[in-house]
């Protein structure tokens, strides 16, 4: 059975694909608040995961968890395709992102559990800190070439091979 960490984690993936699906109800008129939601809110996790879990993992094993370092560049890939306007093309990139990513977090030993397991008696204090972690500061959608190119460039870096 998965822990609480895992629980809450797992839950807030739930509650932001809720939040993107009803964003593109209709993939040709995104639904502006809700992919806002939806942005605001996944900068939020990948927060709590890069500056709450994993360096707790990493302070309490010893070692960094063995994919971490793949969770970061997916996170790198995924903050770069929230800064340009929602389209159905980075929508898109974005769900395939997250497809291959949640269940190397969520699946059974994935990083949720490698992380629950690091934390040992200190699990309690890490989810915490993971419910108490600030909402993220969200800037205006950025559209210009040199975005994309960077968003580009941080898919590729990631292993996707998703057109943008």
């Amino acid at each position: 059975m998965a822990g609480e960490i895992h629980q809450h984690l797992a839950g807030d993936h739930r509650r932001l694909e809720a939040l993107l699906a009803r964003a593109v109800i209709d993939p040709e008129n995104i639904d502006p608040a809700a992919y806002a939601g939806f942005r605001a809110g996944l900068l939020r996790h990948i927060g709590m995961e890069e500056k709450v879990l994993l360096p707790a993992a990493q302070k309490l094993s010893g070692a960094p968890l063995p994919l971490a370092a793949k969770l970061r560049l997916d996170h790198g890939a995924l903050a770069a395709l929230l800064v340009p306007p929602p389209t159905e093309t980075i929508v898109t990139a974005i769900r395939i992102i997250l497809e291959k990513h949640d269940p190397i977090e969520e699946d059974e030993g994935g990083i949720y559990d490698q992380a629950e397991g690091a934390a040992g008696g200190e699990a309690g204090a890490v989810l915490s800190r993971l419910k108490n972690f600030p909402d993220v500061k969200v800037l205006p959608h950025v559209d210009n070439d040199l975005v994309m190119n960077a968003a580009r460039r941080a898919l590729a870096r990631a292993g996707h091979d998703v057109k943008v």
